[in-house]
């Protein structure tokens, strides 16, 4: 039995290994694409993979490069927001992200935040969800290893240093454990999505007899708030909200 059991291991990282090499040879193959002004190719080959079950930063970032290239305004936006959700702090993202929203009609100016909710979007922008529960998982491994070296160790100086050290992982654990769960709740009870309309108005109230408030265009960024049967409700950066009829929103969360 034990022969059979290390051939199903062994075919299992083969089966493994295989799949990623596929995985890695299409995405040099939708790059190769990229790099030689095929964009439309590109953006197929790219589309493949997230088709696949595959998602990264890095995936969602070359396919809105791609939609840039086509000037897919709305599009490139969208993969930009994605990517930034898994790498919010990544300066290449950021950067060409702003590119794309110049492509936007609309310039909505974001509202002025105090110091400390900056600081706090900042903290929580450090890390994505995975990248906290990685963070959380390592800093326990830590604390359980530093706990045990305490309790094992005589040496007073070095035990001394291991409770300290301790102490301040456990602290470091605590605000981890903290700001994972805001995060959560806050991706949670917050939907974002991208208008695909080309141009829709925003009204007051869902009925078509109440007063107009602005206009929008494709490419904008909105919270979505509510929704009545055709109607959504919606809010955008600097704080004005609305109601659009058939708007063509897509949302941001999960993978795709």
């Amino acid at each position: 039995m034990s022969w059979i059991l290390k051939l199903l291991v062994l075919l299992f990282f083969n089966v493994f290994i295989v799949l990623g090499q596929d995985q890695g040879a299409a995405f040099e193959n939708a790059n190769s694409a990229y790099n030689a002004g095929q964009f439309e190719k590109a953006v197929m080959l790219y589309k493949e993979i997230l088709e696949s079950g595959q998602h990264s930063a890095e995936l969602y970032y070359n396919l809105a490069n791609s939609y840039y290239r086509l000037n897919q305004v709305g599009e490139s936006i969208f993969y930009f927001e994605k990517a930034k959700q898994l790498k919010p702090l990544d300066e290449d993202i950021n950067i060409n992200s702003a590119f794309a929203q110049n492509m936007a009609i609309d310039a909505v100016e974001v509202l002025p935040k105090s110091q400390i909710t900056q600081l706090k979007e900042k903290t929580i922008a450090l890390f994505s969800q995975d990248g906290w529960g990685y963070l959380i998982v390592l800093v326990t491994w830590l604390l359980a290893l530093f706990w045990g070296l305490y309790l094992w160790n005589k040496v007073p100086v070095f035990k001394r240093t291991f409770f300290v050290s301790t102490i301040v992982l456990a602290l470091i654990l605590i605000g981890s454990l903290s700001t994972a769960i805001i995060k959560s709740s806050i991706t949670a009870d917050t939907a974002y999505g991208i208008l695909f309309n080309k141009k829709i108005e925003v009204w007051a109230e869902p009925n078509s007899r109440a007063e107009v408030l602005f206009l929008l265009h494709e490419g904008t960024k909105v919270q979505m708030l509510d929704q009545l049967q055709e109607w959504q409700k919606i809010r955008i950066a600097n704080g004005s909200e609305g109601w659009v009829k058939e708007g063509k929103l897509r949302s941001l969360k999960g993978f795709k």
